[in-house]
């Protein structure tokens, strides 16, 4: 698995390890030995390198490319999902996915953004960037969430929403306050998990939820780091710098309340173990449903309001 710059000395001592394996196998030598203080040294590498991630190094993990997208936490941890497609007004957009399906047999709506694997999909996804149709779409199905009684599970996963002509002709800015005003008295619960990059108003644009998560190696922040820099300092590569005043982490988010929770990832990032993930998502999901579960519509939405309007006051 190719490593970030940060993990070079992780993915070569991983490869050796490998090679002494193959050479051992072919050769009929036994190396098991060697092998195994490698292998200590390499956890001992791996819990000294992510347990001291900067700010930046953790905006680099969520941009992994191999790190589960909406898509797999849906295969992983749902069941018997049916995407639905367009906003009624312009057309589908395939940046936002929507659809009906069942967590341990109970029905949900489930909402993300999704990226693509390579560039042929990523064109297709739009690098996870959504259009105003993709935020209409995600209306319409939280509307029919809150008609049906159905609770509201979402992946956010963008850099931010589409900037580009045809997206701001069609109302980008729009479409995503009228899902702010919107969601605030959609009257079902509705949480949000950041799985990845939580950029701008494209991650907000359907994330205010009654829970908001964030998963250990993701950021969630008004702009992003690259984007910062350019406007602060007029210099891109200042990105690092400008990850650590954004105070984007999960943990810096915890502190200043404007999430409810961080969800723990395996080491070395989600992409290491998908599965283990997942599992870790969905037990974070099923708690705050059951706990959602005991609320009142007025006292949900009662408790919604208070959240989001106690953010940013630290008297």
């Amino acid at each position: 698995m190719a490593g970030l710059d940060f993990e070079k000395p992780i993915v070569e001592l991983e490869k050796k390890i490998q090679e002494l394996k193959s050479f051992m196998t072919e050769k009929k030598i036994d190396l098991s030995g060697e092998i195994k203080k490698l292998e200590d040294k390499l956890g001992n590498l791996k819990k000294d390198t992510y347990a001291n991630l900067s700010a930046w190094q953790k905006v680099q993990l969520a941009r992994h490319p191999l790190r589960p997208y909406t898509l797999d936490y849906i295969s992983l941890i749902m069941s018997d999902f049916v995407e639905l497609h367009g906003d009624r007004l312009f057309g589908d957009d395939l940046a936002m996915i929507c659809g009906l399906a069942k967590l341990d047999k109970r029905k949900v709506i489930v909402i993300g953004h999704q990226k693509g694997r390579d560039t042929k999909e990523n064109l297709k996804r739009n690098f996870g960037c959504a259009h105003p149709e993709g935020y209409r779409k995600a209306l319409r199905v939280m509307q029919m969430a809150e008609e049906f009684g159905l609770p509201v599970i979402i992946f956010i996963d963008t850099p931010g929403a589409y900037p580009g002509i045809g997206a701001e002709e069609r109302g980008q800015s729009h479409a995503i306050a009228v899902n702010l005003r919107e969601m605030a008295s959609c009257a079902t619960p509705i949480m949000a998990i950041v799985i990845g990059e939580g950029g701008s108003g494209g991650a907000l644009g359907v994330g205010v939820a009654d829970r908001v998560a964030v998963l250990e190696n993701s950021y969630y922040s008004v702009i992003s780091p690259e984007g910062c820099a350019a406007i602060l300092w007029k210099d891109g590569a200042k990105a690092p710098q400008a990850a650590e005043v954004l105070k984007l982490t999960g943990e810096d988010l915890l502190k200043m309340g404007i999430i409810d929770e961080v969800i723990s990832e395996p080491l070395g990032g989600a992409h290491r173990d998908a599965q283990k993930t997942a599992s870790n998502v969905k037990e974070a999901i099923l708690r705050n449903l059951k706990e959602l579960d005991v609320l009142d519509k007025e006292e949900l939405l009662k408790l919604r309001y208070k959240k989001f309007r106690s953010v940013g006051i630290t008297a």
